[in-house]
């Protein structure tokens, strides 16, 4: 699983010109999943996103989680992520699991993310989306479950 973490003032997502999803001050999330993928890989990214010390403290220093803001999330699913494009010019994406698969595990990560108290909304799965961000830093970091789960 892979998860592309954006630090924004505030996002949303539309479908057909009408807004589905949106949050305020946390987190942008683009997450793919990988034809390997469990539920141990929802399990591992959602934790350490929960625990991502990127918000400023009031030294001005990043050392603050999600939690401690109050924070919110947008989770967009983003099967390009698993995009192979070292042959040719077309990318590849057979490394992204099909729907079949990557569907309950979106729909699971977010699920632990709102058991834990943080307010998300999501786009929609497989649609044509259009997000708007404002980014705040900025501040991009990419996590991959699988090297998370190399380095336990």
């Amino acid at each position: 699983m892979k998860a592309v973490i954006q630090r924004v003032k505030y996002a949303s997502v539309k479908v057909d010109s009408v807004e589905i999803g949106k949050c305020g001050q946390g987190f942008l999330i683009l997450l793919g999943v990988g034809n390997e993928d469990s539920q141990k890989d929802v399990e591992v990214l959602g934790n350490k996103i929960m625990k991502l010390r990127v918000f400023e403290d009031e030294e001005g220093k990043m050392n603050r989680s999600i939690q401690e803001i109050g924070g919110e999330m947008l989770i967009i699913s983003q099967f390009t992520l698993y995009a192979d494009c070292r042959k040719g010019n077309r990318p590849s994406f057979t490394k992204a699991a099909p729907p079949s698969v990557s569907k309950p595990l979106y729909e699971a990560f977010v699920e632990m993310i709102r058991k834990t108290g943080i307010h998300a909304e999501c786009g929609e799965f497989g649609a044509d989306m259009k997000v708007e961000l404002l980014n705040d830093g900025p501040v991009t970091i990419v996590l991959e479950s699988k090297e998370m789960m190399r380095n336990e």
